[in-house]
């Protein structure tokens, strides 16, 4: 009886999921309408980089190369890099003609702050009060190095938009172009596209769509991307974001402590009354490979108990969900046809067809076999070994690590 009640039970889940949650499933959410505007907003491009080194020459020339009617500039924030990062991107800046990029330093994060959000807000502040230097005007194209900000220093108003970039996203030409005129023709305040990442290898092809997937299931574009929606998020990899939005906002100090830092970014800017939209790339792509299984893991599991706000309790009900929906329905089927419970096999079947059916688009999306498709329970299985890993690592003292820091959870700071 107990098999037949869970079977019955992930059905319904099922049911709601694909019928009722902002058809997540769905993989046709890309950039709105858009037209040239009557004149192209100043932008200055921010790219947060801790040991980058090895992706930098596959992103940083796909940005030196957009092709931006109005005035742009770049800023790569050094974030205490050991591998030369900061030197390889003024080297590949002077090889290279395109966009003026400056490097600068911030230093050691301070207490309370993630090393990405303080390289973020060292960027924002570099261009605020330098909007009116070589490396935004365009009359120098020279890499250079600059102090950090001091505090207290005088920001003025800025560029009028700042794209938010990791080190690992590559553009095409006219990202940058695209991106601004979908801002200004439907008024938003933050335009976020999802990243392709890269799905190479075996695990790669295995896991990646499926940490997509899973992230439009909890936050389904659609409902993102209606005026005045509770749901908020946006994709850290490529984030458009209205300077006077940010700074009504608070961005970033306002999110200073937030491991998972482009869903708290996206929250912030609509409680500040903003508009959001969210999507899917086309023309944006990640570079950064996840040869192995512990690659993978380790990007998973860094956050996966941050995003639970490291609560046992919301763990426990995860790992049960995890259960219920992806698990039991497989289970349920092989039960059912060995056992000769044909109501039991026929739950578990539909289930397991209607997770089945749902993925299908993100791996076309990705270019990926359909018959991975049935897979996803394992998938799923590890994902949630990864999230217990997470809490675990929590626990120990090493959770949110990443790049040789350790955060600890925004109430311990």
């Amino acid at each position: 009886m107990g098999l037949l009640i869970a079977a019955y039970a992930s059905l319904a889940a099922w049911l709601w999921l694909t019928l009722a949650q902002g058809m997540f499933w769905r993989t046709d959410v890309r950039l709105p309408p858009r037209s040239a505007p009557a004149r192209w907003p100043s932008v200055a491009i921010i790219v947060p980089a801790r040991d980058e080194a090895e992706v930098l020459p596959l992103s940083l020339p796909s940005l030196l190369a957009q092709d931006y009617p109005g005035e742009a500039g770049i800023v790569l924030v050094d974030d205490g890099s050991g591998d030369g990062t900061g030197a390889l991107a003024a080297r590949l800046a002077a090889e290279q003609p395109g966009l003026p990029l400056t490097v600068v330093s911030p230093g050691d994060p301070p207490p309370g702050w993630t090393g990405k959000l303080w390289a973020v807000r060292h960027g924002i502040a570099h261009v605020r009060t330098a909007h009116t230097r070589a490396h935004v005007n365009g009359h120098a194209h020279e890499p250079a190095h600059e102090p950090p900000h001091a505090p207290g220093t005088p920001e003025g108003p800025g560029p009028e938009f700042l794209l938010l970039t990791d080190a690992d996203i590559a553009h095409e030409p006219d990202s940058l172009r695209e991106l601004v005129a979908a801002a200004t023709s439907a008024d938003l305040d933050l335009v976020s596209q999802m990243a392709r990442l890269r799905v190479v290898s075996a695990w790669e092809r295995l896991v990646v769509p499926a940490f997509v997937y899973f992230f439009a299931q909890l936050y389904p574009f659609r409902r993102i991307n209606r005026p005045g929606a509770r749901t908020s998020a946006a994709a850290g990899g490529c984030v458009l974001l209205r300077t006077e939005a940010a700074v009504r906002a608070g961005i970033p100090d306002s999110i200073r402590q937030a491991v998972i830092d482009d869903v708290a970014l996206a929250r912030a800017v609509r409680r500040a009354g903003g508009r959001i939209w969210l999507g899917l790339a086309e023309r944006v792509d990640s570079v950064r490979p996840y040869s192995g299984l512990g690659d993978l893991w380790r990007m998973v599991s860094r956050s996966a108990y941050a995003q639970l706000r490291h609560r046992p309790v919301l763990l426990a009900g995860t790992v049960a969900g995890l259960v219920l929906v992806y698990l039991v329905p497989p289970a349920a089927l092989c039960a059912g046809l060995a056992a000769g419970r044909p109501a039991v096999a026929w739950a578990g079947g539909t289930a397991w067809l209607l997770m089945t059916g749902t993925y299908l688009p993100m791996l076309r999306y990705y270019r990926r076999s359909p018959l991975l498709a049935p897979l996803l329970p394992l998938t799923a299985l590890l994902y949630l070994l990864m999230t217990v890993d997470s809490a675990v690592q929590h626990y120990r003292g090493r959770g949110a690590a990443w790049k040789g820091r350790t955060y600890a959870r925004p109430g311990d700071v």
